[in-house]
């Protein structure tokens, strides 16, 4: 079975004078403004790589979750974080990295085998193996037993 979730962007004008908006299926993004000064100049609206990065820690942090769950955890605290690196690549740009950042609790659980899920997780769920930059992931705290 195949589930298909969809986006829509709309740019009006070209260039750098364009503005555009994009809306997502759920409604949770509806007419968000985008274009060259919300993704080069931080003005406000969204962009396609912080979208990137919200798909790729909601899809990493989930898969994490249910890795977690099918072991028999089932209290916890995980909260992801991912940035995701836009460099100027010729005349274009390149995404050349996505790094996870990973802050969890989960009572009774080794740090070891805590790492072995996480990595397990950050090579499995669908965002990262759709993306074909660079992915890592930084544990940057962990409690557990």
């Amino acid at each position: 079975m195949a589930i298909i979730n969809w986006a829509t962007a709309k740019y009006e004008g070209l260039g750098k004078d364009g503005k555009g908006h994009v809306s997502t299926q759920s409604g949770a993004l509806k007419d968000q403004p985008y274009g060259f000064n919300t993704r080069f100049d931080n003005k406000t609206g969204t962009n396609p790589e912080e979208q990137i990065a919200a798909a790729h820690a909601s899809c990493f942090t989930m898969a994490l979750a249910f890795g977690l769950a099918d072991k028999g955890f089932s209290k916890g605290t995980l909260e992801s974080k991912v940035e995701i690196t836009l460099v100027k690549d010729g005349d274009g740009f390149t995404i050349t990295k996505s790094e996870i950042k990973l802050d969890a609790k989960v009572p009774g659980m080794h740090g070891s085998d805590f790492e072995k899920a996480a990595v397990e997780a950050k090579l499995n769920c669908p965002i990262s193996k759709l993306l074909t930059c660079d992915t890592t992931l930084d544990i940057t705290s962990f409690e557990g037993e």
